[in-house]
Formats: C-alpha cells, sequence, structure tokens
C-alpha cells in the first residue's frame, strides 16, 4: 500500500494537470468565438466563460486569456496549477516514470518561456493548443510508463473525478435556476457549439445526433454519454473503477465509503434520462453531482490519505 503522503501526491498531480487542459481548451474556444461577435452580454457563450474562469474579483481590464492561463495569483490558472502538477510530481519522483517528469517539467518550462515572451502570450490559440498537446503527451507517457497498479489508480481517479466536476460546471453554466425549458439560457447555436468544442466533443456530438445542436441533445450527450470520454458518465464510471481498484489494492473487502460514493453517483448516471433532468431542473441536478465528487473526494482523503493512525494500526 502506497504511503498516504504518496497517493496525495499523484492524486493531485492528475487533478491539476486536468484541470489546467480543461481552461487551455475553454480559452482556446472563447477567443476563438469571441472574434467578429458583438461585446458580450451577461447572456453570452464569452461572458460565462469569463465568470467560470477568473476569480470574482477580476476587474473588466484583466483579459479572460491573461487570466486564465498566466495569472499565478488565480489558483485555477493554467500556470498555477502546472506548477503545482510539477511540485506534486517532484515529491514521488521515485514512484512515476523518468519520461514523466521529463514532460511534466518540459510542460513548466514551456509555459514559463510563454509568459514571458509578449509576443507568444500574445497568440493565445498558440499557447492553449501547446498547453493542450502538453498535458495530452504527459497523459499517453503516463499510460505507457508507468506500471498500471495502485499510483495509477490513485492517477486516474484524480483525473476522472476533476473531469467530472469540470464538464458538469462548465455544462450548468449554460443552465439558470430553473426547472423545464425556462432554465436553458437564451443563447444561439453559436454558443451551443462553443460548449461542445470546450469539451473537444462537437465531432462526436454530430456523429450521433447530425450537426443539429440543441440544447437538450448536447445536454444529454455530454451528460449521459456512456461512450464519450468527457461525459460525465464516462467519467463516474472510470472514477468508480479506479476507486473499487483501490479498494482491493487497500485489503478493504468489506466496501468502503468512496466506492459507495462512487457507485451511487455511476448509477444515478446509468438510469437517468435527459428530459426528466430537464423538467425537473438542470442546476440542481449537475449541482448534486459536484456535490456527490466532493463526497468522494473527502471519502477518498479519509480512508487512504488523512486516515487516523489507529486506522492505520487495526488494518
Amino acid at each position: 500500500m502506497l504511503l498516504s503522503r504518496v497517493a496525495d501526491a499523484i492524486y493531485w498531480l492528475s487533478r491539476y494537470l486536468e484541470r489546467a487542459v480543461h481552461t487551455a481548451r475553454v480559452v482556446d474556444v472563447a477567443v476563438d468565438h469571441g472574434l467578429g461577435r458583438p461585446s458580450a452580454t451577461d447572456e453570452s457563450a464569452i461572458e460565462i466563460y469569463r465568470r467560470l474562469m477568473l476569480p470574482p474579483d477580476t476587474g473588466p481590464a484583466v483579459s479572460l486569456a491573461d487570466g486564465a492561463l498566466f495569472d499565478t495569483a488565480n489558483r485555477n490558472s493554467v500556470a498555477a496549477c502546472v506548477i503545482a502538477a510539477r511540485e506534486n510530481a517532484r515529491q514521488v519522483r521515485d514512484e512515476i516514470s523518468s519520461e514523466m517528469w521529463e514532460q511534466i517539467n518540459a510542460l513548466y518550462l514551456e509555459i514559463g518561456n510563454m509568459r514571458d515572451d509578449v509576443l507568444s502570450s500574445g497568440r493565445t490559440n498558440y499557447v492553449t493548443r501547446s498547453i493542450t498537446e502538453g498535458v495530452h503527451l504527459f497523459e499517453g507517457i503516463t499510460n505507457a510508463t508507468m506500471g498500471h497498479g495502485e499510483g495509477w489508480q490513485y492517477q486516474q481517479a484524480g483525473r476522472f473525478l476533476e473531469r467530472a466536476v469540470g464538464t458538469a460546471t462548465l455544462l450548468d453554466a449554460f443552465f439558470t435556476k430553473e426547472a423545464g425549458p425556462a432554465a436553458i439560457r437564451p443563447l444561439d447555436q453559436a454558443d451551443w457549439v462553443s460548449l461542445l468544442r470546450s469539451c473537444c466533443a462537437l465531432e462526436s456530438y454530430c456523429r450521433r445526433y447530425t450537426a443539429d445542436v440543441r440544447p437538450e441533445r448536447v445536454t444529454e450527450f455530454l451528460l449521459l454519454n456512456a461512450e464519450f470520454p468527457r461525459s460525465i458518465r464516462f467519467s463516474a464510471t472510470r472514477l468508480e473503477g479506479a476507486v473499487a481498484a483501490l479498494a482491493r489494492y487497500g485489503g478493504r473487502s468489506d466496501g468502503t465509503r468512496a466506492e459507495r460514493l462512487s457507485g451511487r453517483l455511476r448509477a444515478s448516471l446509468d438510469y437517468a434520462q435527459v428530459d426528466e433532468v430537464l423538467s425537473e431542473g438542470p442546476h440542481a441536478y449537475l449541482s448534486g453531482v459536484g456535490r456527490q465528487c466532493m463526497q468522494i473526494h473527502t471519502a477518498l482523503y479519509q480512508t487512504y490519505i488523512s486516515y487516523p493512525i489507529e486506522s492505520a494500526l487495526s488494518a
């Protein structure tokens, strides 16, 4: 069984990188989406992205790209997340492969160079796509060079929990707190296309539904599709598998609280219907997904990372 500090570092290494690539992708789409469009209003995808990606006290003079990519005072910015991920990787150098360390270090140095280079930092699409490619390369290297044992399962749990939260939060922002059709914000089709692009889902959506982009279909795809790797249901299924594997490595055959919670989340998504979600209120449903993910995170910590010493001695 891994030391709790090692498990913690691998788990957060994965979460920070997933958060970084999610932010980079949203900024990339937001920049493209805003070209040639009128000034943002409260009911626009651009303003939605700005509210999600920047702290509430950010002034209007701060651009979405600068604040979400390079502002280290924003703990959810790409730069802050990569710095934190690299620090966690540094703490577990003996648990990860040398290729993983070299890639995350290269990504860290590249972001620092782009932040200091006025020319490249002004080329937002180049920056965001470099970050996305760097994180994807790290994930591929991890799968190819790290043993798929206990440490890898912590990495999987962190990645898919963060992905479920990120997709749920992004999708939720496109709805109000109302129930039924009134919950859908008055956005145009291009805004919903931008949401799909933010999740790398446009092509997969079109193969499933054709190019007819409708809010209820977008919701069903990003929330309930079992095959698309960035949907909430897919993420919950992978999260449940990782949590169950961690229980086996920990010798816990009676079922942990984290297992029960992750299984409940996955089952609720397996049997959900999009018309029921929309009629009852998508905001309440998606907020509930976020709360369940937080409960799973807390249960993982209580069971494997911040458990009392008495529990470790009695195991």
